[in-house]
């Protein structure tokens, strides 16, 4: 490193102090460590890339660094005491350059793009605070910090930093007083080590993957100092014992977000300076103890997604300080204690999906004019909605009860012209009521959410005034009349619903103008017309939907219509689609009809007519009426008689198959009585697809047609699930194969004219993304299911059960698994009324066959069971509404499952894992990777290699996590899955 100043003053200086110490002595002792620490300084920023030479001051031929930028000196000593390099966007490594610096006190590099290991030599043993946060650093916590006796304040959280920490990292923690390691990827245990910090005030370990049951008793509630402790977002369980008395110091503790479970410990309320409690995201059990009650300083209290029991206590109302209170998704019951209303500082109130019942209490929405957000949603809450002051309006944001048997009217007034409202939702009520005008005037609201609340009347033609609305949803009303033109007007708007109600009219083309439209659903309405040709303009329309109505003619030839999807258009009078079977009905006017005699040509035929002479004239028209009469009558008299010849034929080929399937089961069913002595009969059918049931029938011996289960002695077991097991079974010499499913019979109907009726019906299921159903066999002890085979196994295998020789699945064959699997489910859905629901996709029931086309098998089994119970869903797998049953299960119970299979496809992980001690949900997981800011796609399947396009792998990741909502109206339908699926793939140009 050249010197202008002093060239070789360090290499000089460095072979005095080896070989001739007497002679380095007599140097001036300052000029030695000031020249190391330039050198060490300039060593470091080498090690570090500067995009905007915030560092130029660093200079290498200056004699000391203290008058370098974000440098700090001690001005006795003139050493470096202090570096603060915070968010300057530098990126490179930490290098040994700062080793020179025997005397720094504080180093702070936070909210930069830092990257490598932490390396050993940063453990100063002057260092008394160290800030690492917001970077890349990677790899273990170094155990060079074992020895840092000063070190108060130790930050590393938001990195990716991984691993256990070592037991003995804070063997020598005495002055500790405040860390960090928030936001990382550590696992294991909690040190014990850390218990001995007596000075500790702050801990914070959230966001992690540590687990294990923390020492509470003698571990953390031993730390008689702190104040804040943050355990959220891990995997830690066990239960939480009494003793946090002890921490009188005490103003935070949360512990969301992990696995703890048992009652709450009442000696909380013996904190008296605690201020923030949260446990939500547990698996506590028991009432909300009394004593919490007593805590005066509480200003924000969550219990959510817990097993908490009991009634909210009317002491509620002592919690004086209390501004954010969040119970929801728990079992409490009663009713909502009018005493709430005495805490005047509340602004956030969240009591969704609990069994509260009773009425609003009548002052909530007048005396509480610091209210932001209400969400009452998901209880059985009755009654009018209580009236509401202006105060009120001005303050509330977000207002949800939705799913309650709340009744009257939407409210209207003055005070809503001033509102800050931006969410609304009062949808699955009994409002019996009309859309206010006054909704138009709400200059802030966002969202508008009306579905199945029976509100009736039209659509206030004002009802974007303000411009802002971005999510209209009236979803199952009784709305009539005409969509209004000026829909045109919500310019913010990205999803329009107005699905399942009595609309009238054309589609309005203003809707063109919604250049932020998303989603459009006007399916089951009574619109007629084209659709207007300006809606192929909408270049962010990712899903529509226009089934079930009495539109005619072309779709638009632009944007998304070209690759709609068949479910999304049937039902109508007649659209125009290679995908529809219907007539083609253009929306044209009726052709000017001519006086047949007139022929400006012919002056013959003009003189011949007398235009006075009415026998002439009636005459005339006579004949031409009759002429088409003439061909009407022949055309329907054709069409009679080839009716009458196709019935004939079909009657007689039905005879002649009925015969065959009468003698094949009376042949059976007699042969097994005499064999198996008291059955009361058996039942073969083979179903008629093409060829398949006559080569069945062809290759089944004597021997197998009498006695089934000898079929399954030469057949080959080839999987197992939750209904029974499968059989591989060639067929003959035909080199042809089927798959015999041998159901567990104690789950299964006993009466055959019930399980013949079911079996019929999924047998005339037919799609290629479905595995086909050739036939069943039926006795009181033995039921086999027929159907077609998949030699290539299940996307469970090939996700989960990969040997070490196969090859892992590429992207393009995860990708067109996925699309297939949504277009078969998108099939059940939405070509059957009622819908087919699955109930149970998962990897093992999507078969793939010779070209991996993915199948989906096992539909609609849940028909057969004895009891239609959701008891057989894998754990992973269910909606949170298939395990609550006060909720209503519908098909977006099979959206969530495919949301499920998707992540697992995505990311080669099981939807749950467990560890040692810790439980991780994939959703979650990746949820938070992409809440946070995390980069989401390093958790896409490391067995692809680099090999995949992130342009459509991260939209996937983002439907998957869509459709694991645990909402189900936020969750879009299957077909609007096939269709999000088909722009990922091809995006709109």
């Amino acid at each position: 490193m050249a010197s202008h100043h002093h060239p070789l003053l360090f290499p000089i200086l460095a072979l005095l102090t080896l070989f001739t110490p007497t002679l380095a002595a007599a140097i001036d002792e300052a000029a030695i460590p000031l020249l190391d620490e330039v050198f060490g300084l300039i060593a470091f920023k080498s090690d570090l890339i500067d995009p905007s030479s915030h560092l130029s001051s660093w200079n290498q031929d200056d004699d000391s660094p203290c008058s370098w930028r974000y440098i700090a000196c001690n001005p006795a000593t003139r050493r470096v005491s202090s570096i603060s390099l915070d968010s300057l966007s530098l990126s490179g490594k930490l290098g040994r350059g700062l080793r020179k610096l025997t005397h720094l006190k504080s180093l702070s590099l936070s909210n930069n793009n830092i990257s490598g290991s932490i390396p050993p030599s940063l453990g100063f043993p002057s260092l008394q605070s160290l800030n690492l946060s917001r970077n890349s650093l990677s790899g273990a916590v170094p155990a060079s910090f074992l020895d840092l006796d000063s070190l108060k304040f130790l930050d590393l959280s938001h990195n990716l930093l991984s691993g256990p920490l070592p037991e003995d990292l804070f063997r020598n923690c005495s002055s500790l007083r405040w860390i960090s390691l928030s936001g990382n990827s550590l696992e294991g245990s909690i040190p014990s080590t850390l218990y001995g910090c007596s000075a500790l005030n702050t801990v914070v370990l959230s966001r992690n993957r540590f687990s294990g049951s923390p020492d509470f008793t003698s571990g953390i509630w031993s730390l008689s100092r702190l104040r804040t402790l943050d355990l959220s977002g891990n995997s830690f369980s066990g239960s939480v014992p009494e003793g946090v008395y002890r921490l009188r110091n005490l103003k935070e503790i949360r512990l969301q977000g992990n696995g703890f479970a048992g009652t709450i410990p009442w000696d909380l309320g013996l904190c008296p300076h605690l201020n923030r409690l949260d446990f939500g995201d547990n698996a506590f059990t028991g009432p909300i103890p009394e004593y919490l009650l007593r805590l005066g300083s509480l200003s924000h209290l969550s219990f959510s997604n817990n097993l908490l029991t009991g009634n909210l206590p009317d002491r509620i109302s002592e919690l004086t300080k209390l501004e954010f209170l969040d119970l929801s998704h728990n079992g409490l019951t009663g009713g909502i204690p009018s005493s709430i209303v005495s805490c005047s500082g509340l602004s956030v109130i969240r009591l969704r999906g609990n069994n509260f019942n009773g009425t609003i209490p009548d002052q909530m929405f007048t005396n509480l004019g610091s209210l932001v957000e209400v969400d009452f949603s998901g209880n059985q809450l009755v009654g009018a909605l209580p009236p509401a002051s202006p105060a009120f309006f001005n303050s509330i944001q977000i207002l949800d009860l939705s799913g309650n048997q709340l009744t009257g009217h939407i409210p209207a007034g003055n005070g809503l012209i001033s509102s800050g409202l931006k969410h609304l939702n009062l949808s699955w009520n009994d409002l019996h009521s009309t859309l206010p005008p006054e909704l138009g005037y709400l200059q802030n609201l966002e969202v508008l959410d009306l579905r199945y609340s029976t509100v009736h009347g039209s659509i206030p033609a004002d009802l974007c005034e303000s411009g802002k609305l971005a999510i209209l949803q009236l979803d199952g009303n009784s709305l009539s009349g005409p969509i209004p033109e000026e829909i045109g007007n919500c310019s913010s708007l990205y999803l329009l619903s107005l699905s399942h109600n009595n609309l009238t009219g054309s589609v309005p083309s203003s809707i063109s103008k919604l250049s932020k439209l998303e989603f459009l659903k006007l399916e089951f309405n009574s619109l007629t017309g084209e659709l207007p040709m300006e809606l192929g303009a909408l270049e962010n329309l990712l899903a529509v939907n226009v089934s079930h109505n009495q539109l005619v003619g072309r779709l638009p030839a632009a944007g998304i219509f070209p690759s709609l999807d068949a479910s999304a258009l049937q039902g109508n009078l007649g659209i125009c689609s290679p995908l529809l079977k219907g007539p083609c009905k253009l929306d044209v006017p009726k052709p000017l009809v001519l006086d047949p005699f007139a022929n400006a040509g012919d002056p013959t035929r003009t003189r011949n007519r007398n235009p006075e002479s009415p026998a002439s004239s009636s005459s005339g028209h006579r004949m031409f009426l009759t002429a088409s009469a003439i061909i009407a009558i022949s055309a329907a008299a054709f069409i009679i008689v080839g009716v009458v010849v196709v019935t004939l034929l079909n009657a007689s080929a039905r005879k002649r198959l009925a015969f065959v399937e009468h003698a094949l089961e009376s042949m059976c069913s007699s042969s097994v009585s005499k064999s198996s002595g008291n059955l009361a009969g058996s039942r073969l059918v083979l179903f008629d697809s093409k060829s398949s049931s006559s080569l069945i029938r062809r290759h089944l011996t004597d021997d197998e047609t009498n006695n089934p289960e000898s079929l399954l002695s030469k057949a080959a077991e080839i999987g197992e699930g939750e209904l029974g097991t499968v059989y591989k079974l060639p067929l003959g010499s035909t080199g042809r194969t089927v798959a015999v499913k041998k159901l567990d019979g104690s789950k299964i109907v006993q009466f055959a004219d019930d399980f013949d009726r079911e079996v019929r019906l999924l047998g005339k299921v037919k799609h290629q993304n479905l595995l086909s159903l050739k036939g069943f066999y039926w006795t009181p002890r033995l039921q086999l299911l027929i159907a077609e085979y998949a030699p290539n196994g299940s996307l469970q295998g090939k996700l989960h059960e990969r040997g070490p020789s196969t090859p892992a699945l590429t992207w393009a064959e995860r990708f067109k698994i996925l699309s297939g699997t949504a277009h078969g489910l998108a099939h059940l859905h939405h070509g059957f009324r009622p819908p087919i629901i699955h109930y149970n996709v998962k990897p093992s029931n999507v078969l793939l066959d010779a070209d991996m086309n993915p199948k989906v098998s096992d539909y609609g089994l849940t028909r057969l069971l004895t009891q239609r119970e959701e008891s057989h869903v894998v754990v992973g797998y269910a909606a949170p509404e298939v395990a609550c049953r006060s909720l209503r299960v519908s098909e977006k119970c099979d959206v969530y499952g495919y949301g499920v299979v998707a992540l697992e496809v995505v990311t080669g992980r099981r939807p749950v894992e467990y560890g040692e001690d810790s439980v991780v949900i994939l959703s979650d997981h990746v949820r938070g990777l992409l809440e946070e800011g995390n980069n989401v796609l390093e958790c896409v399947d490391p067995a692809m290699g680099g090999s995949w396009p992130e342009e459509e792998v991260l939209p996937v990741l983002k439907l998957a996590l869509v459709c694991t909502s645990h909402v189900p109206s936020s969750r879009p339908s299957m077909a609007e899955v096939v269709q999000i699926l088909q722009v990922i793939r091809t995006p709109i140009p």
